[in-house]
Order: C-alpha cells, then sequence, then structure tokens
C-alpha cells in the first residue's frame, strides 16, 4: 500500500489534510504524481510545478513543500507539503 500525506499550512496552522491511498502495480514516480492530481482535485487546486529544489527534498526525504513560486495563480495558503508515509 502506497499512502501520501497533503497539508496546506498558512501562518503555522493546518488549514486542511488529506490522505491518498494507492495500491496499484504502478511505480513510485506514477504513485506520486496520481496522488498529487487527487490532492489537487481535492483541495481545488491547480497542479504545482515541481522545482528542482522540490526533486531534491524529495528524493531526500520522501517529502515537499510547495510554495507560491510553485503555483501559476495565487495560493491563499503559505505552502502545501506533500510527504509518503508509507509504501509497500
Amino acid at each position: 500500500m502506497f499512502r501520501l500525506w497533503a497539508k496546506l499550512i498558512k501562518e503555522n496552522c493546518l488549514l486542511k489534510d488529506t490522505t491518498i491511498e494507492n495500491d496499484s502495480k504502478d511505480t513510485r514516480t506514477h504513485k506520486i504524481f496520481q496522488a498529487l492530481d487527487d490532492v489537487c482535485i481535492a483541495f481545488d487546486l491547480g497542479k504545482p510545478i515541481w522545482l528542482k529544489a522540490n526533486v531534491n527534498d524529495f528524493k531526500r526525504h520522501a517529502k515537499t513543500r510547495f510554495l507560491q513560486d510553485n503555483f501559476i495563480e495565487e495560493i491563499e495558503f503559505d505552502y502545501l507539503e506533500i510527504q509518503v508515509i508509507e509504501e509497500g
């Protein structure tokens, strides 16, 4: 089971969170991108752009934060954080 936890944070307060589960046979990368798509639908957000810093953070820690620079439209929160909490 693959699980990804997503949180919207503003001023160090949790606004929304969700956990996306995926037990398909897809690759880890496909599961991450699909989970991020599901998060964006759940939170009614445009898809964030993966910058080099996001890729590096995610490779090291299985976690990254998407800030205003990652979004085309204005966001009403400080950042979207995603973290893989279970792989198997």
